[in-house]
């Protein structure tokens, strides 16, 4: 994978998910420290940026570091299932901890129906 291509895909990631926190490169930037400019190269793969503000961008966004690393390509397909997987592992690190335990007992719950209608 040539530098380039992991700086686009990296910055894409940025872009998706800045929107699905409705920020706009602005509030993104006063929120993490930065210049929106610098945001938009980022997003557009021309800044190599550092993991210190890859650090400050992941916060600002309040996701984990490597929440920033999941992007997708051809060499590094996700199926749809762990894509929403992921997405609802997103969901449970921005609630409370009740919350995510009764999420976990309403999964069990539909789990245990699902495989007793099944069988």
């Amino acid at each position: 994978m040539e530098d380039r291509e992991i700086l686009k895909l990296v910055g894409a990631r940025i872009k998706a998910l800045r929107k699905e926190e409705g920020l706009s490169q602005e509030a993104l930037g006063e929120k993490g420290g930065f210049h929106f400019t610098y945001i938009g190269q980022i997003e557009r793969g021309e800044k190599n940026v550092s993991l210190v503000n890859l650090a400050k961008i992941a916060e600002a966004l309040e996701v984990n570091l490597t929440q920033l690393f999941g992007f997708v390509n051809e060499e590094m397909k996700q199926t749809e299932s762990e894509m929403i997987i992921q997405e609802v592992a997103d969901m449970l690190r921005k609630t409370t901890p009740s919350n995510i335990l009764l999420s976990r007992n309403i999964i069990r719950e539909i789990l245990k129906m699902s495989h007793g209608t099944s069988s």
